[in-house]
């Protein structure tokens, strides 16, 4: 009996990418960066206003309970939204790190290259739709 060895099925011609295609995928991860980067400052922003400063004679604020546990909601809701922010930030990082090594655009789970229509849509991609699917399933 022949041994089944696991054919690796062949990616389209579609499906593959020049080595130049990098270049745009580096300034598409670029402007995601730059973007993600522009709204953790905006977070930040927003998260280290506090109540005390509302606290002056003009403000519009008071020292209700209710008020506080408002703005104490605000924060922890900002800071939620920073922390996932973050690890998307560490995904992109990654991503450039890739391009850089030339691992970028090859599947880490079966060695294949991930389809141009993926990596457009999830320029951080690190495995092939089947792959991904797989995982997902487990």
């Amino acid at each position: 009996m022949p041994d089944k060895a696991k054919k690796k099925k062949q990616p389209t011609k579609e499906a593959l990418y020049r080595p130049e295609d990098k270049e745009s995928f580096r300034e598409l991860i670029m402007r995601k960066r730059a973007k993600l980067l522009e709204e953790l400052g905006y977070l930040k922003e927003t998260s280290e206003t506090t109540l005390e400063e509302y606290s002056g004679d003009n403000s519009t604020y008071s020292f209700h309970m209710a008020d506080q546990g408002t703005d104490a909601q605000e924060r922890e809701k900002a800071f939620l939204f920073a922390h996932r922010e973050g690890k998307f930030l560490a995904h992109l990082d990654r991503a450039l790190e890739r391009i850089n090594d030339g691992t970028y655009g090859i599947c880490a789970e079966c060695g294949e290259p991930i389809a141009k229509a993926r990596l457009e849509a999830v320029p951080h991609a690190r495995m092939c739709v089947d792959c991904k699917t797989k995982l997902e399933e487990k």
